[in-house]
């Protein structure tokens, strides 16, 4: 008998890869140094927008870490 994730496709497979990693360092957010926080923030902020320059998506972004984030949530 085969695994469920034997039948998963590449790109389901893809996409439940990045939502892990994406969640992990959502997770790991306290503990990362300020320059990796700032680089995976804009990256972010940059995949998000997809070439829209709308700037709710940073401003939404950064509340969600904000209301998460272990060290700003009892400010």
């Amino acid at each position: 008998m085969q695994k469920q994730s034997d039948h998963t496709s590449g790109a389901d497979s893809s996409a439940r890869y990045f939502l892990v990693l994406g969640a992990a360092a959502a997770e790991l957010w306290a503990d990362l140094p300020q320059e990796i926080q700032h680089t995976l923030f804009e990256r972010a902020v940059v995949l998000g927008h997809q070439g829209e320059r709308d700037e709710s998506l940073r401003e939404q972004l950064a509340k969600f870490l904000h209301d998460h984030h272990v060290r700003t949530m009892t400010r």
